[in-house]
């Protein structure tokens, strides 16, 4: 793509960085922020300068956050005994969604995938065992996309958590092998919430 500007070259260039978006598209956003006025281009650009300086992420959970500590953490309102554990914050939004479920979370920050080169130690794990330590949890819910990732992951969350005396169970898989749970329809993932079962460890 031929550009008459270095500098609008160099803005595609940063926007085509991001997940999702072709040059083309870039091309369509920088090209939209230059109809813009110089106040609305400066609020866009304040926020995301705000967004990367004071996000934090959850303490407790690991989820992003306003605060130290996130509201959901620290809703009286919940079931801190149920704790769901998700891949990251985009699953813990569509969980929220579907208004289905009323525990608490804890955020891996991802999977495992060996050819990904991401291990155990690259994972929350600790802070989830951390946790067992210290609360009075009764149910861990293992909520992670039906792929290859996410079964091994579950697989060494068990032997993680058996050693606890909770239950460890999966949610339904309403959902199809290969699909991630930010995709899944709300009415979907709601059911495959409430009808979780009990994990049973595959044998080899």
């Amino acid at each position: 793509m031929n550009f008459s500007s270095k500098l609008l070259e160099n803005a595609v260039s940063e926007f085509g960085r991001l997940p999702g978006v072709g040059q083309k598209t870039a091309l369509r956003l920088v090209l939209h922020l230059l109809k813009q006025s110089d106040a609305e281009v400066a609020r866009f650009t304040s926020t995301i300068n705000q967004l990367k300086e004071e996000i934090q992420y959850c303490h407790i959970c690991f989820n992003i956050s306003d605060y130290h500590e996130c509201e959901i953490c620290t809703s009286p309102k919940r079931d801190h005994s149920i704790i769901c554990v998700v891949e990251d914050t985009r699953d813990v939004m569509a969980i929220e969604n579907t208004n289905s479920y009323q525990g608490i979370y804890h955020v891996l920050g991802g999977l495992i995938s060996p050819m990904d080169g991401v291990g155990p130690s690259d994972l929350k794990i600790d802070g989830l065992v951390d946790r067992m330590r210290k609360q009075d949890v009764k149910e861990v819910i293992l909520a992670l996309s039906a792929t290859m990732e996410g079964d091994t992951t579950i697989f060494y969350l068990y032997r993680k958590l058996k050693e606890f005396n909770i239950q460890v169970t999966t949610i339904a898989r309403g959902i199809a092998f290969g699909g991630e749970l930010e995709y899944v329809d709300e009415l979907t993932l709601g059911r495959s919430i409430a009808t979780r079962t009990l994990y049973e460890r595959p044998t080899f």
